[in-house]
């Protein structure tokens, strides 16, 4: 119609600046690290296949014992595949990885996937219970030696704080399993030495996992909190009169937990692996129990197994908490590329 004014063409959204190019850096991050992982998965799975063929002796000669006939021994490894080419049998475990066959034991017949998914979560309850312990005496540990130490003030408290949580992170995990079973269960009786029972033999092993790594929660809890109480934001907090409470809980704590968590990621990873000794020492049902018991009886396909789950738990522990960091501090992403 004559007259009418053309219709106006649609514009596009509006797109902020640097969205893509952030997108596009967070992208690479996230693929460089995946890309790492998958390697670090492969190494892990060549080294566990290699580590227990290094142990020495004849693992089918070992569940059979010394006065089992030539041939009988024979037949068993042939069944077992050890008397194939070593990349064969490194083949054919790869595979049987992938498609969730992790073998037989040697010395039960139990498939050994049976074996990791009875023991893993008495595994995983430990390191859990271990990890949210350490966090929440470190974390308040820590504030408290940086606020009452901040500017240089107490020199006397800030020297006693590095020196006992230093002393505490030297000390291996297996030792304070060892001093608590003698102190709280042989001494005074109040729980149980070993084994899982209840509710209360949690108690010991939590404990014997939990105090090195609070001690080294709570050392950078207290480095993070001291940068972060010279921080403009919070003088101005600060200047402005806020209470005490809600600047140090609104303020200080969410960004003093970004490393702190990212550690605390990494020690679980560490707990988990770390668990084999203190599960020794109590007796505990777990995957580092089976572990011991797997390698002094040669049970390769055990052994194997257990190990495989450790570093892939450890790996991927790592991985998640490289991908956490990266969305919740940006500029890590943009320092690697």
């Amino acid at each position: 119609m004559a007259g009418t004014p053309p219709a106006s063409p649609t514009l596009p959204a509006a797109v902020p600046p640097g969205t893509t190019a952030a997108a596009t850096r967070r992208g690479r991050f996230a693929a460089r690290h995946a890309v790492r992982f998958g390697v670090s998965l492969a190494v892990l799975l060549v080294a566990s296949f290699a580590m227990t063929r290094l142990i020495p002796g004849d693992p089918v000669r070992a569940a059979l014992g010394p006065t089992a006939p030539a041939d009988l021994v024979a037949a068993r490894r042939a069944a077992l595949g050890l008397d194939r080419p070593i990349l064969t049998q490194l083949w054919e475990h790869t595979r049987g990885v992938l498609t969730g066959d992790l073998g037989t034991s040697f010395l039960t017949g139990e498939p050994v996937s049976e074996v990791i998914s009875a023991r893993l979560p008495n595994t995983l309850a430990l390191a859990l219970l271990a990890t949210g312990l350490a966090m929440a005496v470190a974390v308040p540990l820590g504030m408290w030696a940086a606020i009452r130490t901040e500017n240089g003030r107490r020199r006397g408290t800030e020297a006693a704080f590095t020196t006992a949580t230093g002393a505490v992170v030297a000390v291996p995990e297996f030792l304070y399993a060892i001093a608590l079973v003698t102190v709280f269960a042989v001494g005074l009786g109040w729980l149980p030495p070993a084994g899982k029972a209840g509710p209360e033999s949690y108690v010991l092993p939590v404990l014997a996992l939990a105090v090195a790594p609070a001690a080294m929660i709570a050392r950078i809890c207290r480095v993070e909190t001291l940068r972060e109480l010279g921080t403009d934001h919070i003088r101005l907090a600060r200047a402005k009169r806020l209470p005490a409470a809600r600047l140090y809980l609104r303020h200080v704590l969410p960004n003093t937990l970004t490393a702190t968590l990212t550690v605390c990621g990494l020690l679980l990873g560490g707990m988990i692996a770390g668990s084999v000794l203190v599960e020794y020492v109590f007796a505990w049902p777990g995957l580092g129990l089976k572990i011991v018991e797997s390698i002094t009886q040669k049970d390769y396909p055990v052994a194997q197994g257990v190990i495989l789950v450790y570093g892939v738990i450890v790996l991927g522990v790592n991985f998640l908490v490289d991908l956490l960091l990266g969305a919740l501090d940006p500029t890590s992403a943009l320092k690697e590329s």
